[in-house]
């Protein structure tokens, strides 16, 4: 399933940047991401995140790394998720441009889902990530603004 999105955010280019570059600040945006431990800063870490689909909960541990990061305009990492008899593989880009006062942040995400959870949850999936990426986008448009 492929995933994308535009937001403006009212900030620099450079506050954004470090926003979505920094797992601890992600982590208080970034829905059911109960645990965030660095492996390697500015690199790679590991994730504990609970996701509802429907009246079920799965907790995924992913490993995530960052696959290219040219500071301040463009980043491409991949993730690794893996709950018992499921798991899920992303790889994520984003690029940063300025406008004006404000940056424009383009994103969009592969993602696919295999095992039990892609055959329970299939019809539950697209409504489900479109619920988080929009909490997410919301909570780090709020923060970064603020």
């Amino acid at each position: 399933m492929m995933v994308e999105g535009n937001i403006n955010i009212n900030a620099p280019r450079e506050k954004v940047w470090e926003f979505l570059t920094s797992p601890d600040f992600v982590i208080e945006c970034a829905p059911g991401v109960d645990s965030v431990e660095v492996i390697v800063p500015d690199k790679q870490f590991k994730a504990i995140a609970t996701i509802g689909f429907g009246s079920a909960k799965v907790v995924f541990e992913a490993d995530v790394e960052w696959l290219e990061m040219v500071e301040h305009r463009f980043a491409k990492m991949k993730a690794h998720g893996k709950t018992p008899g499921s798991g899920v593989d992303v790889i994520s880009e984003m690029r940063l441009t300025n406008h004006d006062d404000t940056t424009d942040l383009d994103w969009k995400a592969d993602i696919v889902v295999v095992g039990q959870l892609a055959s329970t949850a299939a019809r539950l999936m697209s409504g489900v990530t479109r619920n988080l990426t929009s909490s997410f986008f919301n909570c780090m448009k709020g923060k970064i603004e603020a």
